[in-house]
């Protein structure tokens, strides 16, 4: 790249003038981790330019993920502001944006994902960028259950004039192991191709009972079908076993900022120490607790398997106009059975999309794209989670402190799914007439939705300098819900509903310079709320209930980005102003509110990079109810010895409700900063780090207790031995601090669970290039 010319003329006799041009300048060698010349497709339409987009975006690179060591969706964080998370129980399935869970895509099409922030794991094997965008999603990719913000990966693409290989070899701390294969070549030059890549994980794990298993196989094929059409399909197969990893019960300050534990086995009303409702615990001890001992159990089953297929064809109609097609097909079955007798089975879920996309270029300041969009979900799963009760056991106690086996009365209210196995009916029923349901609801279903989606997007350049974006879209819904395993003896509970959603945007763009760019944009969308799966359930009067779909959210952000062409850095911040729903454990929404600011910064040149993210999240209650498992920790405890707690007698769980407010949601920082650089020590051997801080926060609702300020410093360092072979170490939380999270996003469990997150760690990487 130029950064600058000096132009000089010879003086030469008057017949002949020669013009002599001496160029000068320094060349900036980019490493990939900076996302300023990373373009976006799929959202916004295709091939658009990060400075060009009226949103908080940070595009991921292959590159940043490998210098970031970046493994799993939590570590996004990393990098983008506001997307701080809860554990997920272990196994992060969703992104968490500006304090809310957010959605995931894929190639710009909505995946599945499971049941909420508790579904199925991500492998990054298929994946190639990932762009983390703020906001609800775009008209072009409709209507959606969350709106705090969305990732969409992109699939790796097969090579048409080229052919490569890459081995990955892992091994860290507590027995972790991972291989991967990523091989791609041209089948026939500038024509076709194909690339394959295959994945096994292997973990042990630090935390008691616990380990992760996955393979995935991803292949893909490219063919240029001639010079106006492309097509590009993948498929992935990915198996995964793992662990729910509910972290550690009784969170007291005393437990955050000192690792001490309350003893003592929780005794319900009628006199049972089989964890229950309402149970009280006196107090035996006070002990420092190894952070390891976490609430799993080894006779735990769980796992899930999913197939997923992409499909992606183009064709340029004319010089103005381009079609595009996105097909997608994903399978999902998942099993999970708990002796704390939690139970939840995915006996199957398939959902099918596929949209077209016509964009037409009117003139040079003027285009349109246009998309229809069908979508079809359907939903076959059971769920039992009305008997789990965390605060009750004596983590420090035997294995049997933490089991729940359903006493008789608790199976009436439950049905048989196979032996041993009970979980909730999909609907109420009244046996005894006596006017109440005797049944205990979950998210069981069986459910079918179809969603056709009609949108526009219509952007213009006004003048030199100013730009205009404007969308709509309408997303008609075809619902239909039943009951799976309906008690015996029974009619069969079931319903329907067609509902339409709107969603509509616009934005504005104004060129300061040649460097900096303002925007400022706002939404408008009505959203839905589902169960397992993207399921829809039966609520207790036994409809699908029209709150559902009657989701609205509202979304403005204004903005500036930096992007010098004549250096190496990038720059942007945005505030922001969102108000959307938050979906309850039992099924019902919460309002929220979010307010705040985010800056992002990034310099990329050899021999170092660096980049620095900083956020301000000021997220409440939109005088909405909220619930929580327990009110406060002090429930479960008598009041016997003050020394150790001044317990409250109350019991718990007590499924505490919260009368409408403007309260701060509990669980999430309100600060955050992340800083990441490194260098090339020399040609062949380079150093770098990842840091994040975050601000102390509440972890419940009522604020009792404090998750303090806290800092995680990870190092690397790697060693080219050549142009092929490179070896890496990364030393992860390096100062061995004993940091704390959230298990579970908007705050229910707040009162009741925390995860201590790893204590330092480390892992060798060998990469071989071939």
């Amino acid at each position: 790249m130029v950064l600058y010319s000096n132009l000089s003329f010879a003086a030469e006799p008057p017949a002949k003038t020669i013009e002599v041009i001496q160029v000068l300048g320094e060349t900036i060698n980019e490493k990939g981790v900076s996302p300023k010349n990373a373009t976006i497709d799929g959202p916004f339409g295709d091939e658009i330019e990060l400075k060009d987009i009226a949103r908080a975006v940070t595009p991921i690179t292959s590159e940043m993920m490998q210098q970031l060591n970046m493994t799993d969706l939590q570590d996004i964080q990393k990098v983008s502001p506001n997307s701080y998370s809860a554990s997920g129980f272990g196994a992060s399935s969703l992104p968490t944006i500006r304090g809310q869970l957010g959605e995931l895509y894929q190639d710009g099409i909505r995946r599945q994902a499971g049941n909420n922030g508790f579904g199925v794991p991500l492998s990054f094997n298929a994946i190639e960028q990932i762009d983390v965008i703020k906001g609800p999603p775009p008209v072009l990719l409709g209507t959606s259950q969350r709106n705090g913000g969305f990732v969409n990966l992109h699939s790796k693409v097969a090579p048409t004039n080229e052919k490569f290989g890459k081995l990955n070899v892992s091994a860290g701390s507590w027995d972790h192991y991972r291989a991967q294969i990523d091989f791609g070549s041209d089948i026939v030059e500038n024509e076709s191709g194909f690339r394959i890549s295959a994945e096994h994980i292997d973990n042990g794990s630090y935390y008691d009972y616990s380990a992760f298993k996955s393979d995935s196989v991803f292949l893909a094929f490219r063919l240029l079908v001639n010079q106006n059409s492309s097509w590009d399909i993948n498929a992935e197969y990915y198996d995964v076993e793992f662990t729910d990893n509910a972290g550690i019960n009784r969170p007291t300050q005393a437990l955050i900022d000192s690792g001490l534990y309350i003893t003592g086995q929780g005794i319900q009303p009628n006199g049972s120490s089989i964890p229950g409702a309402n149970a009280i615990v006196s107090p035996t001890g006070l002990v420092e607790i190894d952070r390891n001992r976490v609430l799993t159990d080894p006779d735990n089953t769980n796992g899930a398997s999913t197939f997923l297929l992409h499909s992606i064809y183009t064709l340029e109609l004319s010089e103005k106009a381009t079609l595009k097609n996105i097909t997608y097909y994903q399978h999902l079955t998942r099993e999970e059975i708990a002796q704390n007798s939690f139970v939840e089975i995915i006996d199957g879920a398939d959902t099918a999309q596929n949209r077209l996309e016509l964009a037409y270029q009117w003139n040079d300041t003027q285009s349109t794209i246009t998309a229809v969009d069908v979508r079809y979900n359907k939903v076959l799963g059971y769920s039992q989670f009305t008997t789990e009760a965390d605060l009750p056991i004596d983590l420090t106690g035997p294995i049997g402190n933490r089991r729940i086996p359903l006493t008789a009365q608790q199976q009436a209210r439950l049905v048989e799914l196979r032996p041993g196995v009970f979980v909730s009916p999909g609907a109420q029923y009244d046996i005894n007439a006596n006017g109440s349901g005797d049944f205990s609801l979950s998210d069981t279903t069986d459910s079918t939705s179809w969603q056709t989606g009609l949108a526009i997007q219509h952007n213009s350049q006004w003048t030199d300098t100013f730009f205009t974006s404007v969308g709509y879209r309408a997303d008609f819904y075809d619902v239909k819900a039943r009951d799976p395993i309906a008690p015996v003896g029974q009619i069969v509970a079931s319903d329907s509903i067609n509902e339409m959603l709107n969603s509509a945007q616009i934005s504005l763009s104004y060129r300061v310079s040649q460097d900096f760019t303002a925007y400022a944009s706002a939404s408008y969308n009505e959203s839905t709320s589902n169960s397992m799966a993207g399921g829809n359930t039966l609520g207790a009067n036994n409809t699908i209930s029209l709150q559902n779909f009657a989701t609205e959210n509202t979304f403005t952000e204004i903005g500036i980005k930096y992007a010098p062409t004549d250096n190496a850095w990038y720059a942007d911040a945005a505030i922001f102003d969102q108000k959307r729903s938050l979906r309850n454990r039992d099924g019902s929404n919460t309002g929220i509110r979010t307010k705040g600011l985010e800056l992002q910064a990034f310099y990329d040149a050899s021999p170092f990079w660096l980049s620095a993210g900083y956020s301000y999240l000021d997220a409440r209650f939109d005088d909405s109810a909220s619930s929580q498992d327990s009110a406060q920790v002090a429930d479960a405890f008598d009041n016997s010895r003050p020394d150790i707690i001044e317990g409250t007698g109350v019991g718990a769980p007590n499924f505490a409700s919260f009368a409408p407010t403007n309260r701060r949601v509990q669980g999430i920082p309100e600060q955050t900063t992340s800083l990441n650089g490194g260098v090339d020590i020399t040609e062949k051997w380079q150093a770098g780090f990842s840091g994040l801080y975050t601000m102390s926060y509440p972890l419940d609702y009522l604020a009792t207790v404090y998750i303090r300020d806290q800092y995680t410093l990870n190092i690397n360092t790697s060693y080219d031995f050549s142009e092929r072979a490179r070896l890496r170490l990364d030393i992860n939380n390096v100062t061995n601090q004993k940091n704390w999270r959230p298990v579970f996003e908007g705050g229910y469990f707040g009162s009741t669970l925390v995860f201590p997150e790893l204590p330092v760690n480390a892992t060798v990487t060998l990469q071989y290039s071939f």
